[in-house]
């Protein structure tokens, strides 16, 4: 009967080769977390800087430059989202950062995109706007400092107020797309109400 003798240099080999395959799955685990924290928490990052105004130019149509970039505001009942009555949420066309719920839309009979209130209190900002021979407030997205719209005083809406969006300013994201699009944190409240 012959033996067989195990050179030393073949087990290193075995345990090289069990620690490079452990170091492989858990830089694979890692990194699957890293993609699901990502889809959880939305496309948009907050991190990232918004695009030039070149850049802007080139990506936008015409219309959605004029509005979110010079505060244009498009014609009434003549665009996407100012009869749109499926549930969902509008996401800056800029940055994809959520703005408003189709919870809060409701007919303001503005021939826009009609809100109660925004997503959260932190996705807009109001200013003074006193072009066009008028006294108004005006709605701006948080991180891209676009020009959404504006808010009036509304006794008929719930919040009292009245924010008329421009519907070039924005992206809807219908539910059935949420999760694949990373906005499941906003799912919950839209099935809910479902």
């Amino acid at each position: 009967m012959q033996r067989i003798y195990h050179k030393p240099s073949s087990q290193l080999t075995l345990w090289l080769g069990l620690v490079a395959a452990v170091a492989v799955m858990a830089g694979f685990l890692h990194y699957s977390s890293i993609l699901a924290e990502k889809k959880k928490s939305g496309n948009y990052n907050y991190l990232k800087p918004v695009p030039s105004e070149s850049l802007l130019h080139a990506r936008l149509k015409d219309e959605q430059y004029r509005v979110t970039r010079q505060g244009a505001t498009e014609t009434a009942f003549q665009n996407e989202y100012w009869n749109n009555g499926r549930p969902g949420i509008y996401v800056d066309v800029i940055t994809n950062d959520p703005l408003f719920s189709s919870l809060d839309k409701y007919d303001g009979g503005t021939g826009r995109p009609t809100f109660t209130k925004p997503i959260s209190p932190d996705a807009t900002f109001q200013q003074s706007d006193n072009s066009e021979g008028m006294n108004r407030v005006e709605v701006r997205a948080k991180l891209s400092n676009s020009h959404l719209g504006h808010v009036f005083q509304d006794p008929s809406s719930p919040t009292g107020e009245r924010y008329a969006i421009n519907s070039a300013a924005l992206r809807f994201i219908p539910t059935d797309q949420m999760e694949d699009e990373g906005y499941t944190a906003y799912l919950a409240p839209l099935e809910n109400k479902e």
